[in-house]
This record gives C-alpha cells, sequence and structure tokens, in this order.
C-alpha cells in the first residue's frame, strides 16, 4: 500500500511541476510581447504610410 502512495504523490509531483513550468514559460513569452509591442507598431504605421497606390494614367 505504501508504494502507490509513492507512486500516486510522484506523479503528483510531476504534474504540479509541469503545470508551473508551462506557466513559467507562458510568462516569459507574454513579457516578450510586451517588449516587442512598440517595435511592431512602429513597423505597421511604417507600413501604412508606405502603402500609396500608384495611378497609371494612360489616355
Amino acid at each position: 500500500m505504501s508504494e502507490k502512495t509513492e507512486k500516486d504523490n510522484f506523479v503528483l509531483y510531476m504534474v504540479i511541476a509541469t503545470v508551473a513550468l508551462v506557466g513559467v514559460i507562458l510568462a516569459v513569452k507574454l513579457s516578450e510581447n510586451e517588449k516587442y509591442e512598440p517595435i511592431k507598431q512602429q513597423l505597421e504605421e511604417e507600413n501604412k504610410q508606405m502603402n500609396i497606390r500608384v495611378i497609371d494614367e494612360r489616355g
């Protein structure tokens, strides 16, 4: 009976560690997105400014 309890605790510890690791990875990725957001906005604004349509007038 004690072996089953130890095995159950091992699985529980692995689940907790996995959830914690996924949480840390998500937190890092979200902070990276916030870090580079001003640069992304600047690139989008430059794209909008450079998106000029040239109409060729041929008669």
